[in-house]
């Protein structure tokens, strides 16, 4: 999401490298381009203006303009200032000493707020036996989407218990008894959604309120809806006295400076950021990991936890692989699942310190998630001999395996040619020796 604002800043910061010393002209010239990347990137002008006053005050310092580090130490102010935009401390949610703990999930319709709130829920069964209950009865979709995604995701879920009722307040009461009855101890509410904020939404929350009172309020906010996402937050803040924001679709393509600044425009504490559409891809907001990818410093704690939430068969299952000295198209495929369940590559590459700049390089080089899926369809495309002696692959067998994968000829045939290519690199791999990722990922010869 922030690709385009990290490298605005980079070469914002660049351009004081060369300089030993810098005169508050330098920094006045630096700062107008920090302050051109944060408008473009929606950052609320307010809050622009505001954070770009505390890094001069401290750009200007004088030990900073008589160093021979100036601009690396620029650089840390900025990084700095972000950190504190965004809010220093980590504020966890609130769980009640006396059960059950009461979650109200709000937010506009499309904002996600029906996914997060399962995504919540999974997060919760580490310790806790939530419950996810269905509100928005005015819409029988949310409903079973609520239902079909709790499933899934083997979360308890109630919901009404005849169709058509539209009685919101009971369903909320019988949740209640459901609740006390399974040992629920979080109930998370899923109310209901507008396009817009009208009066009839806000006094079915505060109905909903008032037979349930939340120890958390919730707001679901959209990442892709830039600056409207403040404008949302701070009208249900006015009228719920909200007590957490989520962030959804945070992977986007959208300038993602609201997310950056609701805080700072709100006052409300960022607890959750939505990272993708699977339920398990819900990380707690951590504004120094945040001003470090947003800086191009990478994000080593959010790639180790992607490292760990591969679970231990599969970790074994890699490491009986790694162990044959034999590299087959079966261990090909290990690869390639084990990268996707790390998700996205571009996003997993963000997180390494260093490679923030050089991204879009890797990308053109062919690191793509879209020729992993591709070459990992053509292997399970084949038969057991076929990828342990990839040799019998013959014109015939070719036509089958690009049919059964949806691929193409040439395609099956650019993989069995990377796959031969790759085998010293494999050996090289094993002995610790440098490897060339584009042959791994796939995106050589297109």
């Amino acid at each position: 999401m922030f690709d385009a604002l990290r490298a605005k800043l980079e070469s914002a910061l660049n351009k004081l490298r060369s300089k030993g010393r810098l005169s508050e002209e330098d920094i006045d010239l630096a700062l107008r381009e920090i302050r051109k990347s944060l408008l473009e990137a929606d950052v609320d002008f307010r809050v622009v203006k505001e954070l770009l006053e505390k890094i001069r005050v401290r750009a200007v310092d004088l030990k900073i303009l008589e160093s021979i580090t100036a601009a690396q130490q620029v650089a840390t102010v900025v990084y700095e200032e972000l950190i504190s935009m965004m809010g220093e401390t980590e504020i966890p949610l609130t769980i009640s000493s006396k059960p059950p703990t009461v979650i109200l999930m709000a937010g506009l319709q499309g904002s996600g707020k029906t996914t997060t709130t399962v995504k919540l829920a999974r997060r919760l069964q580490n310790g806790h036996s939530p419950l996810v209950v269905a509100c928005d009865l005015r819409r029988p979709a949310a409903v079973e989407q609520l239902r079909v995604l709790a499933a899934q995701s083997k979360v308890a879920f109630y919901g009404p218990q005849a169709k058509g009722d539209l009685d919101v307040l009971g369903v909320v009461r019988g949740a209640i008894s459901y609740a006390e009855s399974h040992l629920n101890d979080v109930i998370l509410l899923d109310t209901a959604g507008r396009l817009h904020i009208d009066q009839e939404l806000m006094e079915e929350l505060a109905a909903i309120t008032g037979v349930l009172p939340p120890h958390e309020t919730l707001l679901v906010v959209d990442a892709m809806t830039g600056q409207e996402a403040v404008n949302v937050a701070k009208a249900f803040h006015d009228k719920l006295a909200l007590t957490g924001l989520i962030i959804t679709k945070m992977d986007g393509d959208a300038r993602g400076g609201s997310a950056l600044a609701i805080r700072a425009s709100t006052g409300v504490p960022v607890k959750f950021v939505g990272v993708g559409e699977a339920t398990d891809a819900l990380e707690a907001f951590d504004s120094r990991r945040m001003a470090g990818r947003v800086m191009g410093m990478g994000d080593m704690q959010g790639l180790l936890e992607k490292v760990q939430a591969i679970s231990e068969a599969d970790t074994d299952k890699l490491a009986q692989v790694m162990k044959s000295k034999e590299f087959t198209l079966e261990t090909l495929l290990t690869q390639f699942e084990q990268i996707e369940k790390m998700g996205p590559i571009g996003k997993v590459l963000e997180m390494i310190p260093g490679l923030g700049g050089a991204i879009s390089k890797l990308n053109s080089a062919g690191v793509d998630d879209s020729e992993v899926k591709k070459n990992k369809a053509i292997i399970q495309s084949m038969t057991l001999q076929e990828r342990r002696n990839p040799k019998v692959i013959k014109g015939s067998r070719r036509r089958r395996i690009a049919l059964g994968s949806g691929t193409s000829i040439q395609m099956v045939n650019r993989l069995l040619s990377q796959y031969e290519k790759m085998k010293p690199l494999y050996k090289k791999l094993l002995s610790g020796k440098n490897f060339d990722l584009k042959s791994i990922f796939g995106g050589a010869g297109r």
